[in-house]
Formats: structure tokens, C-alpha cells, sequence
């Protein structure tokens, strides 16, 4: 076995190891999804069997005390709706300062980068004003402040991606009659799908798993997402169904975790695009 082969394996065999931590986790989650409460509390780490064993009764609880069909249909909405805004105001957005690239389009892209690094706990207070001043406390006001806040990311990837696209294509396409809408629309936005994909797997994970910002803008008394509804588990005086909430969490991060191993080659890919000129 060679020198390469070995470290090769060396490698493989440590990142197996380190990647435990970041699985057993959630394992433990699912484990505990199938134990009575008061097995939870005593022995966390032991499989469930015999009297531990409650089969969905856990599932049944945590659904019903979340409603959680209700839930998941806004989480839905919510990211359905925010994450095709974002893919199109942010694309768009790209192609313009790219092809611009006056001093305004350069600004805005500045002003684009610097709010990937400014905290959320920065604006988080004013944002529950504004959202309320604003109506936009709603499932599709939702989609107004994830673009404002989900854009820095999507359109520094965009605006890398638009750098590699000759403009030799969309100045034939403009000499034939095009428009400027129609030759984004038929021309730069189909080559422009890997990084539409990548972002939009990104963008969908984080409006789907986010707490804070739908916490601090919803109208909660009629509208919930799911990471919101499973908080709703917790009782009085600090007492909490561990059950009811290990089968929720399971049925919350689920979905997300099944899309995400779909589509996980379709991000570095996507991310690459981008990279062939600066």
C-alpha cells in the first residue's frame, strides 16, 4: 500500500469519526422519539425496547398538541415564497450591476456584501416594530424580509456567475430585437442554473430551520412555522413532554434533511460556477 493510499485512508477514517458528532446527535433524537417520558429522563442513550418501547404514541401527541399540519403548511409557504423571490430579485439584481458597472451598481454591491456580515441581532428589535407598522406579519410579509435579509449571499454568488457569461451572447440576442427582460428571461437565466440551484438549496434550509426572525415577525396567534409550534411543547413551570417533542423535532428536520441529500451535489457545483472569471 503506497504512501498516498494510506493517508488517503488515514483521512477518510478521521473525518468518519469527527462526522459522529455532528450525526449521533440527531440519532439520539430519533432513538428517543420511540421512549416513554419517563425513560427519556432516566437513560438517554439506551435503545428503546420492552416497557420503554411506545411506538407512535409519541408522533400521535407531538402532531396534535402542534398542529402540526397547520404549521407545516405556512413553513411551506413561507419558503416557497421567499426563497423564489429571493432567486429572482437577487439574479436579477446580479445581472444588472455586472452589466451596468457604474458607480451606483458598484455601491450597491458594497452595501450587498456588507450586510452578509452584519449580525441579525443588530436589527432584530427594530424589525418587530417595523413588521407590525408595516403589516407584514403575515406568511407572505414573510417574503419581504427574507429577501431584504436573505440577498447578500445570493447576489454575491450571482454576480460571480454573470462575470462568466460573455456579453457577446446577450448583445446578438439584443441586435435580433430582444429586450432587455426577454434576454435575461431566455438567455442569461437558464445559464444561470447551477448557481439557482445551489443558492436555492441554501436559501431553503435556512427559511425552513430559521426560529428567530419568523418569532419576531409572525402574528402568532394565527400563524406558526413548524420550528415555532414545537415550542408550543413546553408547559408550565418549565415542564416539558420530552416525547411529544422528540417526535416533533424528528418530523420537522425530516423533510429538510431527505431534500438536502438529494440535492447536496448540486451545491459545490453551483457555488464553482461562478469561479472561472473574477
Amino acid at each position: 500500500m503506497t504512501d498516498k493510499l494510506k493517508h488517503g485512508w488515514l483521512w477518510t477514517a478521521i473525518f468518519a469519526v469527527v462526522s459522529l458528532a455532528w450525526i449521533y446527535p440527531i440519532i439520539l433524537v430519533i432513538i428517543n422519539s420511540f421512549k416513554k417520558r419517563a425513560y427519556i429522563s432516566k437513560d438517554v442513550f439506551s435503545i428503546p425496547a420492552g416497557k420503554s418501547f411506545v411506538g407512535l404514541e409519541n408522533y400521535e401527541r407531538g402532531i396534535e398538541k402542534t398542529d402540526m399540519l397547520a404549521s407545516f403548511g405556512w413553513t411551506i409557504v413561507i419558503t416557497l415564497g421567499s426563497v423564489a423571490l429571493i432567486l429572482l430579485c437577487c439574479s436579477m439584481c446580479a445581472w444588472w450591476i455586472v452589466r451596468v458597472n457604474n458607480w451606483v451598481a458598484k455601491t450597491m454591491y458594497v452595501a450587498f456584501i456588507f450586510s452578509i456580515v452584519v449580525p441579525f441581532q443588530m436589527v432584530m428589535f427594530p424589525l418587530s416594530k417595523i413588521t407590525d407598522m408595516l403589516s407584514l406579519n403575515t406568511p407572505w410579509g414573510m417574503w419581504i424580509i427574507y429577501l431584504g435579509f436573505g440577498a447578500g449571499l445570493p447576489v454575491f454568488i450571482f454576480t460571480g456567475i454573470v462575470k462568466s457569461i460573455p456579453a457577446e451572447i446577450e448583445e446578438a440576442a439584443m441586435i435580433d430585437g430582444a429586450t432587455p427582460l426577454r434576454t435575461f428571461f431566455t438567455i442569461v437565466l437558464p445559464m444561470m442554473r447551477p448557481g439557482l440551484v445551489s443558492v436555492g438549496i441554501l436559501e431553503i434550509m435556512w427559511v425552513w430551520n430559521d426560529f428567530l426572525m419568523p418569532y419576531l415577525s409572525l402574528d402568532l396567534q394565527r400563524f406558526k412555522t413548524l420550528s415555532i409550534a414545537i415550542q408550543y411543547l413546553r408547559g408550565g413551570y418549565g415542564s416539558v413532554d420530552m416525547g411529544a417533542l422528540m417526535a416533533a423535532l424528528v418530523l420537522a428536520i425530516l423533510p429538510i434533511v431527505i431534500f438536502y441529500l438529494c440535492c447536496q451535489k448540486y451545491i459545490v457545483k453551483g457555488v464553482t460556477a461562478g469561479a472561472v472569471k473574477g
